[in-house]
């Protein structure tokens, strides 16, 4: 018996904390795809490439003497005018053609492998770890857990609640579900679709940028660290439900501590295949994910 409460706590509960903590940043980057696809209906290829470009503001703001908690405030805000001028500029010039969903896949596609060229440009192809902003780490009930990884998962519950209740308890969030369920009949009602649009797109962005600021501690900084992440989030956004708020939070929490657990007993090299499979049977099971979309459920 006290074999199996060591291996709980010593083991398992460790194991468990990481992949609480990887879920949350997933959530966030994902959160991020899933508004973006249930509002525009575009499916955004670059999203991981903006998660890298926050992750490089925020080390080229930290080379300047910026600290760590206005890194948290400041990249964020310095993306929204990217992610803006990148809908307004690129995705609403085809948006209305026929093939649009092709034009857009296509479009980001190419938009992220020019961010991520762009970025081997500047600032090389090496590698750079940013220091641990929280250092230490704190006992509890027996177990040793890094201050900064605890810092991780209560900051990024609290803002994925804060995304939450501006989603669906705001006159704001009222428009972007009203826009996504019906952008016609809302137009009519006065609601500025195309900013909406613009300004939903730029947001998920702004998630994505700040994704990259607190992960790059723990991953480090990379040009192609997008690549890494944008598949596990694509994977939390179909098991999801494609635009599903509350299929992304549930998704990426739980396929991030099937990751997390399942590196005990096999393989890690098996752990993304474990979780795609995971993906090929949801969308075999129930197509349209665990649930509905934004504006539709």
């Amino acid at each position: 018996m006290a074999d199996l409460i060591d291996y709980l706590q010593f083991v398992l509960a460790p194991q468990a904390l990481n992949g609480l903590s990887l879920g949350v940043a997933v959530v966030l980057m994902a959160l991020g795809l899933t508004i973006i696809f249930g509002l525009l209906d575009v499916i955004n290829m670059a999203h991981g490439e903006f998660y890298a470009i926050g992750a490089f503001l925020a080390l080229t703001l930290a080379g300047l003497g910026v600290g760590f908690w206005a890194l948290l405030v400041l990249v964020p805000l310095l993306m929204l005018p990217i992610g803006w001028l990148a809908e307004r500029w690129l995705i609403a010039r085809v948006f209305h053609s026929r093939d649009r969903h092709i034009l857009t896949l296509l479009l980001t596609f190419g938009l992220g492998m020019i961010m991520e060229d762009l970025l081997k440009l500047v600032y090389g192809p090496n590698t750079h770890r940013p220091e641990n902003p929280i250092e230490g780490g704190t006992e509890i009930l027996g177990m040793f857990l890094p201050n900064y990884r605890l810092f991780l998962i209560g900051f990024g519950l609290a803002l994925i609640a804060a995304v939450w209740v501006v989603v669906f308890r705001t006159g704001l969030g009222a428009m972007v579900r009203a826009a996504a369920f019906d952008k016609d009949m809302a137009s009519s009602l006065g609601v500025p679709v195309r900013r909406v649009y613009a300004g939903t797109f730029a947001f998920g962005v702004a998630l994505a940028g700040l994704s990259g600021v607190l992960l790059a501690p723990i991953y480090s900084v990379f040009p192609t660290m997008g690549r890494d992440f944008i598949l596990m989030a694509f994977t939390v956004v179909i098991v999801g439900g494609m635009g599903s708020i509350q299929g992304a939070v549930v998704a990426g929490l739980l396929l991030t501590q099937v990751q997390a657990l399942s590196s005990l007993y096999i393989s890690p090299v098996w752990s993304d295949p474990l979780v795609f499979g995971i993906m090929v049977l949801v969308l075999m099971v129930r197509p349209q994910g665990l649930f509905g979309r934004l504006g539709h459920a």
